[in-house]
């Protein structure tokens, strides 16, 4: 039975070897981008009910809730909190429950916090709790990127993944910047009409204005449910992904697997922990500056470069792309200090602007932006060629080989997408306890900068020198 024959009578492929060239051209092609242009709308869904917090929260104090900066950066830092855990579960439930089924159980499963969040922004009385177990829910978006990428990783040959798992985060990601974006303008309009409850009322630069707060998370609520009906429909399962948690937990007595993840914490943590808490930072340092009309771009360049890392990687190897990603991010940090306002912070750089200059930091944050996705890209285009090597080395039998590869690879992709996602949590929370403890956030962004060229020298060590452990 060939693949599209198996398509055709059910949803699980039977025959699946993408590495075959002539089955590739024939009939792999097609039912992998397929698979690849469902999942990123799915994922770029999952994204923007993750980060929907980011947008929120900075809104919450003019609608009538009394909550301190603290539990605001609570709020916007749980998801990522939440939805990092969560990827540690759901990096092994493709191989266990096939890839076209939990992408549509977990892209319905948004509807949950979208609809609760929905309604709880009306009501100025709601308890903190809540909002934070809201909050927390969310993060059922955040889990959906590792069973995304361990998916959409067994469909493409090893010289293609680069490039299909940087389209599919990359496009996926860029709903962290259309959340940030199209919330300010969703919530000024009555969209939904008797659907969508009564408009708030709040002060903007002195005046009395109405808005549907609630717009931000319910927009989302007829997507979620029309991608979750298409991706059971119209997806596939892989019958050799196929595999049992003990066969993927082997990646855990693998070296490389947990370097990978520290890389990958530097690049994708540093990506969403950005996204996540530069409102609140923009807002904390320059209060004159609307945080919301500018926080979305960092995203935005964030994601567009990511399915670049990826296609860089195929063609130069990941390990350079890497390596040189991790040094302009530590420099970038540094020009961030440099235009910060050189006020209470006890760690702020001696020279500088003393009031700060916004147009220097913002401008700094879209190197950082740019630098993280490009090395979201690189990295997640390595780990399926370090696993795919460490396999061929331990057996002769090539068909078993790749098998075993492509299984400990996807679940590699997946763990490495959970244990980076913590970084969404760190960052905004850095913040934070920096501001509470020194008066600004200079000792957190110092911080990012050591860890930066750490992550460079592993990467030099371990992949990008000449003569290097395992090269790619």
């Amino acid at each position: 039975m060939n693949a599209v024959t198996a398509s055709q009578r059910g949803k699980t492929l039977k025959i699946w070897t993408p590495e075959d060239k002539a089955f590739w051209e024939q009939q792999g092609e097609a039912i992998a981008k397929l698979n690849l242009w469902v999942s990123v709308p799915a994922l770029f869904l999952a994204f923007a009910v993750w980060q929907v917090w980011s947008v929120v929260a900075v809104s919450l104090p003019s609608l009538g809730f009394n909550y301190t900066t603290n539990q605001l950066f609570w709020l916007a830092a749980a998801p990522a909190l939440s939805g990092a855990t969560l990827r540690i579960f759901y990096s092994f439930m493709v191989p266990l429950i096939g890839g076209r089924r939990w992408t549509a159980i977990s892209t319905a499963s948004l509807l949950i916090p979208a609809i609760g969040i929905g309604i709880a922004v009306q009501d100025p009385s709601t308890p903190y709790p809540t909002m934070l177990a809201l909050a927390l829910l969310c993060g059922l978006g955040g889990g959906n990127f590792s069973s995304s990428m361990s998916n959409i990783s067994t469909f493409f040959p090893k010289d293609r993944k680069g490039s299909a798992l940087g389209v599919n985060a990359g496009l996926g990601n860029l709903g962290v910047s259309v959340v940030q974006f199209l919330s300010p303008i969703v919530v000024t309009v009555g969209l939904l009409g008797i659907f969508g409850g009564e408009p708030q009322t709040i002060i903007k630069g002195g005046q009395q204005m109405q808005v549907w707060m609630q717009n931000a998370a319910f927009i989302w609520v007829p997507w979620i449910a029309l991608t979750a009906v298409v991706a059971w429909f119209t997806m596939n399962d892989v019958a050799d992904a196929k595999a049992s948690v003990a066969a993927q937990a082997a990646i855990f007595v693998q070296p490389h697997n947990w370097l990978m993840c520290l890389l990958y914490l530097g690049t994708f943590g540093s990506f969403i922990g950005f996204a996540a808490g530069f409102p609140l930072l923009i807002k904390s340092q320059f209060p004159q500056v609307n945080p919301l009309a500018y926080a979305w771009l960092g995203p935005l360049v964030g994601a567009v470069a990511r399915p670049f890392g990826g296609w860089l990687s195929d063609k130069v190897g990941g390990g350079v792309v890497t390596l040189w990603t991790f040094l302009v991010m530590a420099l970038a940090v540094v020009g961030v200090l440099y235009f910060l306002p050189k006020g209470a912070g006890a760690m702020a750089l001696p020279f500088g602007p003393q009031a700060g200059n916004f147009t220097g930091f913002f401008l700094m944050f879209l190197v950082l932006f740019v630098t993280t996705g490009i090395g979201n890209g690189s990295t997640f285009r390595m780990i399926p060629v370090i696993f795919n090597q460490l396999a061929q080395r331990d057996t002769k039998d090539t068909a078993a080989a790749l098998k075993e590869g492509n299984v400990r690879g996807a679940a590699a992709v997946g763990f490495a997408g959970a244990f980076g996602a913590y970084g969404g949590f760190f960052i905004p929370k850095s913040y934070g306890s920096s501001i509470a403890a020194t008066g600004g956030p200079e000792a957190a962004l110092w911080v990012f900068a050591a860890f930066y060229i750490v992550c460079a020298v592993i990467t030099w060590a371990f992949y990008a020198r000449r003569n290097a452990p395992m090269p790619c």
